[in-house]
Order: C-alpha cells, then structure tokens, then sequence
C-alpha cells in the first residue's frame, strides 16, 4: 500500500515536470530571436595618442539593436587613426574616441582644435606634490613684485595672483597616459591653453614664480580674487585707545562782585604866586 501511494505521487511530480518544460520551450519558441552583428574592438588595452595597427584591433560579435554609436565594422578603416582616449581591452573602438584623419601621433593628436600645448617646469610643491596627472584641472598662480601708481611714491610690493583657471593637464613629464592615478615627481608639466592664455602664462613665468593649484575635475566656478599682498596677508592693527578716567569735580567758589570805581573829575583852584625878594611861593584859594 505504502509503495502504490510513493509511486502515485512520484508520477504526479514527473508530469508536473514534464508540464513545466513544454510551457518553458513554447515561451522561448515564441520570443523574438535577437540577430547579432559584428563590430571592432581593442583586441588589448591601447593609450591615447598611438596609432592604430591592425594587430591591435579584432571583430567580435555585438547584439544588433545595442550598436554603439559611430562604431566601425571593418578594421581596414582603423588604419592609421590615432586615439585620443584610452581603450581597454573588449572595448569598442567609436569615432568619438579618435582624432581626425590624418593626425601624427603623439601629444599633438590631443590638442583641442584652436588652442595650444606648453610646457611650464614644476618641482615637487610647484606639481602639488606628484598629484597634478594628465587629465587634470589646474589654476596658475604667480607670484611677483607689483608696481606702484604712477602718481605715488609707494615702493613695489609682493603679489601672489590667480592669472588663468581651469587649465588642462595634457602630459606630466613625457607620459600623457590618463589612467595612472598614482602621483609622480617630474620636472615639467605641459598645459592645454588658448593663444591668449599662452601669451600671459610664458610673461608670468618671465616676471615671477608659477605655482600649481589642483582643482575639482566638475567644478567650473571662476575664483574672483584681489590678489594676496603683505598688507592683505598682514594687517596692521588699529592702535588701542586707553579710556580716560574721570576728572574729578571742583566746586567753584562763588565770585566776588565787580565794583566799578567811578573817576571824579579834579576841582579847579585858582592860584597866586607871591614874590617876596629873592624868593617866590604860590598860594590857591
């Protein structure tokens, strides 16, 4: 009895599953069948600014409907090219990621069309310790003697100002590699500007010391600065005022009249002179 019930409920189970595979089966049937093409990929991790060599690039297959945009289906027309951004292995290689046609390779394949590339020397402080890499923002500062007016007879004084912002890091040193995230030492940095921006930055570095200031990669708000002096960083203070103790109250005495002495006009006398030999006196009345 006990075997008759374990068999029963053993045969439910296998058409329970039987049940559950054709229903599967017709759901997948009944899917729309997705068709795949193929596209070129980085066949290994290649850095911008290399030149493109078919050995670097290979067809795998991509699902059709997801196709990035400006991809390339033939590798004979990556021949040449050079890349402007770094590409990582199995990564579709896109126009977006490459320079123009007919770009040299190197550092001038990274040069935004209109501006121009130019090297400042850095130190370990200038550099912000190592961590000013390619790919980064960076704010010139300068620090130097400042004129005086024309019409006054202050003397020079020192100034450190902000004299561009938000400048590009193209390369540190001779690497323009933008995936490198450790810092590093070098002894130059070269810097993405416009034509104007070239022309301050090699006056600024003829008439004072340069320095670094890294900056938010997302940040593009302008710093507006009067510039640092000695009298800015150093104010003088305001003399102290001591405050006076009370003078104490003393009572006047009362003032004695004025008594105003009238002149008394003199009394007119007449007078007789009397000679009495040699010898002559006057009298009056």
């Amino acid at each position: 009895m006990k075997n008759k019930r374990a068999l029963v409920v053993m045969a439910i189970a296998i058409l329970f599953g039987l049940t559950a595979v054709i229903l599967a089966s017709r759901w997948l049937l009944l899917q729309p069948t997705t068709s795949a093409g193929h596209i070129v990929v980085a066949a290994s991790d290649i850095n911008l600014g290399q030149r493109l060599t078919p050995e670097m690039v290979k067809l795998a297959e991509w699902p059709a409907d997801s196709m990035p945009k400006g991809a390339f289906s033939d590798p004979a027309k990556l021949a040449g090219r050079v890349l402007k951004s770094s590409v990582l292995a199995g990564e579709p290689v896109s126009e977006a990621k490459l320079a123009p046609a007919g770009t040299l390779g190197g550092l001038s394949a990274l040069i935004t069309e209109g501006k121009r590339a130019i090297t400042v020397r850095v130190n370990d402080v200038i550099g912000v310790a190592g961590f000013t890499l390619p790919g980064n923002y960076v704010d010139i500062i300068v620090s130097t003697e400042k004129d005086p007016a024309p019409d006054s007879n202050a003397r020079e004084q020192s100034i450190s100002k902000i004299v561009l912002e938000r400048i590009l890091v193209l390369a540190v040193a001779q690497e323009v590699n933008r995936d490198e995230t450790k810092p590093r030492v070098v002894n130059a940095v070269t810097l993405e500007v416009t034509p104007e921006q070239a022309e301050k930055l090699d006056l600024a570095r003829s008439v004072g010391t340069l320095s670094l200031a890294l900056r938010n990669q997302v940040d593009p708000q302008s710093a507006q600065t009067e510039g640092a002096t000695k009298l800015t960083l150093l104010p003088v203070a305001a003399p102290s005022v001591k405050p006076q103790a009370p003078k104490p109250v003393v009572a006047r005495r009362p003032e004695k009249p004025t008594v105003h002495r009238v002149a008394t006009p003199p009394v007119r006398r007449n007078c007789v002179t009397v000679i009495n030999g040699l010898h002559s006196s006057q009298e009056c009345l």
